[in-house]
């Protein structure tokens, strides 16, 4: 069974940084797409950052130049640094992997993970 398990959040001051990270555990075959969502209250889940194998990364214009995607093939993990951070970047963020599996191709979604940032 696939699962992608979250960690990196809290609370942080506004300029400030953290990295999330979500490591993806089971018998994989193959990870195609690796992204990173984000939903606060009372919005949509919206895309904040995407790397595809061997592609480049995509951004949300809102993080572009602020937030850096990673990702470590070795670990079936990635990443994400955010840096500057403001208070609307307050949500919950989740990753998500499209992913080959016993269960086929399909998507994962981690738990999410909280961050606030706040003074």
């Amino acid at each position: 069974q696939v699962q992608l398990v979250e960690s990196g959040g809290g609370l942080v001051q506004p300029g400030g940084s953290l990295r999330l990270s979500c490591a993806a555990s089971g018998t994989i075959f193959s990870i195609n797409a690796l992204a990173w969502y984000r939903q606060a209250p009372g919005k949509q889940r919206e895309l904040v950052a995407a790397i595809a194998s061997g592609g480049s990364p995509n951004y949300a214009d809102s993080v572009k130049g602020r937030f850096t995607i990673s990702r470590d093939n070795a670990k079936n993990t990635v990443y994400l640094q955010m840096n500057s951070l403001k208070p609307e970047d307050t949500a919950v963020y989740y990753c998500n992997a499209h992913l080959g599996s016993r269960a086929g191709l399909r998507d994962y979604w981690g738990q999410g993970t909280q961050v606030t940032v706040s003074s």
